[in-house]
C-alpha cells in the first residue's frame, strides 16, 4: 500500500539529493521500468456511428513481448531522452536481462550513470545485478518510493504507448507486434517535449530545456 507521506518526503528530500549527487558526478540519470505488451489488444472506447459498434478481430494467442525502457537526463544540457530494449517472444525479465540493458545504456551513452528504479526483486536485490554493479562503480542505483509508480516518469511511456498509440491494435502475430512496439518507441525518442511532459507529470522537478 502506498504511503503518501513517505512519497512526499521522497520527492522533497531524496529526489533533490539524487539530483545533486548525480550532477555532481556529471552522471546521466536513468529513470527505468519494465512492461509487457500482449498480442491481444488493449481495447479502448472509440467514436463510431450509432448502431455500428467497432469490432476488433484479434488472435486468441496469449503471446507477449516484454520491454524495458528508461527516460534519461543528461548532466550538462539536461536534455531528456529515451532508451529501450525488447526481449524475444514470451521471455521475461530477470537480473541477467537487466544487466544487459545497463550495459546497453553504458554503450550508447558513456560516462557515469545514476539509475533510479522500483524495488522489484530483479533490480538491486538480484545477485547478478549486484555483481555487475560491484564491477562498475561509476553506476549508482537508487530506489523510487515503494508502491508509488506515479513518481516514475517512465510509467508514462507505457501509458502513452499501450493506451494511446497502440490501443485497439490487433497484430496478426508476435513479429508484427514487435515491429509496432519498436516503431512506436523509436518515434517517441524523437519527441523530447513529450518525454519532458512525462517527467513533469511525475512531479520529479528538473531544470529542463
Amino acid at each position: 500500500q502506498c504511503n503518501d507521506k513517505e512519497v512526499e518526503r521522497w520527492i522533497a528530500d531524496d529526489w533533490p539529493r539524487i539530483l545533486r549527487q548525480a550532477f555532481g558526478r556529471r552522471a546521466h540519470i536513468a529513470l527505468l521500468d519494465e512492461s509487457g505488451f500482449l498480442l491481444s489488444p488493449t481495447v479502448r472506447r472509440t467514436l463510431a456511428p450509432r448502431g455500428q459498434t467497432p469490432i476488433v478481430v484479434c488472435s486468441d494467442s496469449h503471446d507477449r513481448i516484454s520491454v524495458i525502457s528508461a527516460i534519461t537526463v543528461s548532466p550538462k544540457a539536461l536534455r531528456v531522452g529515451l532508451h529501450f530494449m525488447l526481449l524475444g517472444k514470451n521471455e521475461n525479465f530477470h537480473g541477467e536481462e537487466v544487466v544487459l540493458f545497463l550495459q546497453q545504456l553504458k554503450g550508447e551513452v558513456g560516462g557515469p550513470w545514476t539509475v533510479v528504479w522500483d524495488r522489484n526483486q530483479i533490480h538491486s536485490k538480484a545477485r547478478v545485478v549486484k555483481a555487475w554493479l560491484a564491477k562498475h562503480k561509476e553506476v549508482v542505483v537508487e530506489d523510487f518510493p515503494a508502491h508509488a509508480p506515479d513518481t516514475n516518469p517512465d510509467e508514462e511511456v507505457w501509458s502513452w504507448t499501450k493506451y494511446g498509440t497502440l490501443c485497439n491494435l490487433a497484430p496478426a502475430d508476435v513479429v508484427e507486434l514487435r515491429q509496432h512496439i519498436w516503431d512506436t518507441l523509436t518515434a517517441l525518442k524523437s519527441q523530447p517535449q513529450l518525454l519532458t511532459s512525462f517527467v513533469l507529470h511525475a512531479r520529479v522537478p528538473l531544470l529542463l530545456r
